[in-house]
């Protein structure tokens, strides 16, 4: 859901994806008493006035919690509006507190894995964001012109062993029939280890192919009018208005790029990390970083609002 909705009577609120390192997180149960008694939430409150969404953050998380925060990444924002009010709610991703968690409200806690949530039922607010939260933090994009296609695809076999789960096939130098090909070539490894292969602009082929999803181009976001009919829509951006676009498009991710210089355009304008934080606070949609980075840029990448980060030579 777009963010362009006027703040006036909307209730601020700070949300945490509590996530250990097995992968699980923390879903709670409203208690008795408040409007939607029952439901399963992410745990959270009211950001009061004159607190910023982390600090709310904190608050909410040691009174409702007990326990002190290390590490808290901003995250995506999802406005929703619900029949007794309409809320903005800011999450972050909550990777190291301190403490012994127990409830000081009352209400039941539950650690879930996805994509089988075991409680319900879950709050409608919280459905695109179990979808986005399922979303790997590495993004890697095809890089056979370098490679050779026997080197790459011996890569991504074993990259795929290794835990690899979402891979965009983007080769401008392939003609159609051998991108299909190829991309008929990749599909079985992908079935096998349960991964997506998103396919760069070409719809067509990636229906065609049974691929995971698209990757729509600035200018596609511009001419589409409607959300292409594949599993995952990403959306390549480079400003504030082309995320938007997508995210009014009805994307499910989106790259924002080049934070860095890149190898293929050195001394080329780039946004930088303050630049590709602004930009990307307040997303509804998850934001992987793109250009210039390596694995070691993922702390800064979360640090800064992203997913995580698109890699390209440095991911194989």
């Amino acid at each position: 859901m777009s963010n362009s909705t006027e703040k006036t009577n909307i209730v601020e609120v700070a949300a945490a994806v509590l996530q250990r390192e097995d992968g699980s997180f923390l879903l709670a149960q409203r208690p008795a008493g408040k409007i939607w008694a029952g439901y399963w939430e992410f745990p959270g409150g009211k950001i009061e006035p004159g607190e910023t969404p982390h600090h709310a953050l904190l608050r909410e998380l040691h009174e409702e919690l007990g326990i002190a925060v290390e590490t808290a990444y901003p995250w995506v924002t999802r406005v929703f509006a619900y029949p007794h009010s309409t809320v903005r709610l800011n999450f972050f991703r909550v990777t190291a507190w301190n403490g012994d968690m127990h409830p000081h409200e009352g209400q039941h806690f539950s650690w879930q894995h996805l994509p089988d949530i075991t409680v319900s039922p879950v709050l409608p607010a919280n459905d695109p964001v179990l979808r986005a939260l399922s979303l790997p933090v590495l993004y890697a994009i095809s890089n056979v012109q370098e490679l050779g296609e026997d080197e790459f695809l011996d890569q991504l076999k074993t990259s795929l062993k290794k835990g690899l789960r979402l891979v965009q096939l983007r080769e401008k130098n392939l003609d159609r029939d051998a991108l299909r090909e190829l991309a008929l070539k990749m599909m079985p490894l992908f079935r096998e280890h349960n991964a997506s292969l998103i396919i760069n602009a070409d719809i067509e082929l990636a229906q065609e192919v049974g691929a995971g999803g698209v990757q729509l181009t600035a200018r596609q976001l511009v001419e589409l009018r409607e959300r292409p009919d594949v599993e995952w829509c990403a959306a390549s951006c480079h400003s504030t208005n082309e995320l938007h676009r997508a995210e009014e498009l009805g994307c499910d991710f989106a790259l924002l790029s080049p934070v860095l210089q890149t190898k293929s355009h050195p001394g080329a304008p780039h946004l930088g990390w303050e630049r590709f934080a602004a930009i990307a606070a307040g997303s509804s949609i998850p934001v992987y970083a793109l250009g210039g980075l390596s694995h070691a840029d993922m702390e800064s990448a979360w640090l800064h609002g992203a997913h995580g980060i698109a890699l390209l030579r440095q991911a194989w």
